[in-house]
């Protein structure tokens, strides 16, 4: 009898926002894959069903149409493999006998052959195995969203033994040079390196997935992931990059987790830093990922400033956030679901909630949430990609659970614009 897998969200996806707002936690990605993927290739199955926050779950099985979502009626009768998303799957080995282990009162893994078709929910998941055997956790487990950020050059190094793909499927110019072992690159069917490109395999290793085209001058440094039909301009991509898919880089990344159809075409820095889809920093968008006094960096979580115990930490910038020329993001800076950011010459607030602006050195609401949602569907368009009604109505259900927090500031911006 085989054993199905689940995963699941618990109660504690705020700690990977803003990311998290218009995606489960296993849907986010390290290296070069989600942690989804990484839980399945553990578990040798691909997933059977899937627990998460309700307003998700039309979204979730659109990504996911062979699982259930939300539901374990059809699991009857079968032994079961609860996997936490916030274990991370390489490298790690489900338990082979039934039971419970625990990352401290978190539920991290359960195997059992138990009836679990009255699942719905972390809660009624946590109730029911606590009646297991129970053990600790010990494998790797990602806390907050920055874990997985700063695991990013581990992880990409992980997915490329994981996949053992190597050699050049596409085509790379005679000028174009491999710095480093030629079998710690992979190169997919349909890209195209272009003259002048160095692709520097020497501390680890470089995928550049089917349908890339890289640019003259690019710098590839490994470990490096660039997915399926991205585009650099000669960038200088440094080590520990994840870009893609549909992505266009140009200027310095270094660092960073791009999760697909996202801009960063011109100059500009972006480091130590998560970017979620349908992202567009304008030209000479910074970000600083070190503070001078080279202490750890804190991030706001949820009003309170959390310390992320290192000194490395860009920002984490989610899905349809918009950016002007010249923007500077501080150390730790949290940008909001289509937040619009207009620079005013120094390094912006480090908290912007979601659907504000921040114009004129203030938070407001801007031109409201159709226009934002507008705006969203012509840039969707372009790479020839539809708004569905299921994303409309995440994004409407996202606005009204972030009003409060958002109204805060722009009543404090109010205040302040009163001020002048």
């Amino acid at each position: 009898m085989s054993t199905r897998l689940i995963v699941f969200e618990d109660d504690q996806f705020d700690h990977f926002l803003p990311l998290a707002w218009v995606r489960a936690v296993f849907e986010l990605k390290t290296g070069a894959t989600t942690l989804a993927h990484k839980i399945e290739r553990a578990a040798g199955r691909a997933v059977d069903a899937l627990l998460a926050r309700d307003y998700l779950a039309p979204v979730i099985q659109r990504r996911f149409p062979q699982a259930k979502v939300n539901t374990l009626e059809s699991l009857r009768d079968e032994e079961t493999l609860f996997v936490n998303a916030r274990v991370c799957g390489s490298g790690w080995t489900p338990p082979a006998d039934r039971l419970a282990l625990w990352h401290g009162d978190t539920l991290a893994c359960w195997r059992t052959a138990s009836d679990v078709t009255a699942i719905r929910d972390y809660a009624s998941l946590c109730a029911a195995a606590r009646g297991a055997d129970r053990a600790d956790f010990t494998g790797q487990w990602f806390d907050y969203i920055w874990d997985a950020m700063l695991a990013n050059p581990a992880q990409i190094t992980a997915d490329f033994a994981a996949e053992g793909r190597k050699g050049i499927e596409g085509t790379m110019h005679a000028s174009a040079v491999i710095f480093g072992p030629q079998d710690q690159l992979y190169v997919g069917a349909g890209a195209e390196i272009h003259p002048f490109v160095c692709v520097d395999t020497r501390n680890g290793p470089v995928t550049i997935e089917a349908g890339c085209e890289i640019h003259p001058y690019t710098r590839i440094e490994g470990p490096c992931y660039v997915g399926p039909k991205s585009i650099l301009l000669g960038a200088k991509v440094r080590e520990g990059c994840s870009i893609g898919p549909m992505c266009r880089v140009g200027g310095e990344v270094e660092e960073s987790i791009i999760h697909g159809y996202s801009n960063k075409y011109h100059d500009g820095f972006l480091g130590h830093a998560y970017v979620g889809e349908w992202v567009n920093l304008g030209a000479l968008t910074t970000n600083s990922d070190l503070k001078n006094d080279y202490t750890p960096v804190s991030v706001m979580m949820n009003g309170v400033a959390v310390n992320t115990g290192s000194n490395k930490v860009g920002s984490f910038i989610a899905d349809h956030a918009k950016t002007s020329i010249g923007t500077l993001l501080n150390t730790g800076s949290v940008v909001g679901t289509m937040a619009i950011l207009v620079a005013n010459g120094a390094p912006l607030p480090k908290y912007i909630p979601p659907f504000a602006w921040f114009l004129n050195g203030v938070v407001s609401k801007g031109f409201g949430l159709n226009g934002l949602i507008d705006t969203a569907r012509v840039a969707m368009s372009r790479r020839k990609v539809q708004m569905t009604d299921e994303d409309e109505v995440l994004l409407r259900h996202v606005y009204e659970l972030t009003s409060a927090d958002r109204m805060e500031y722009v009543r404090k911006g109010r205040r302040a614009a009163a001020r002048k």
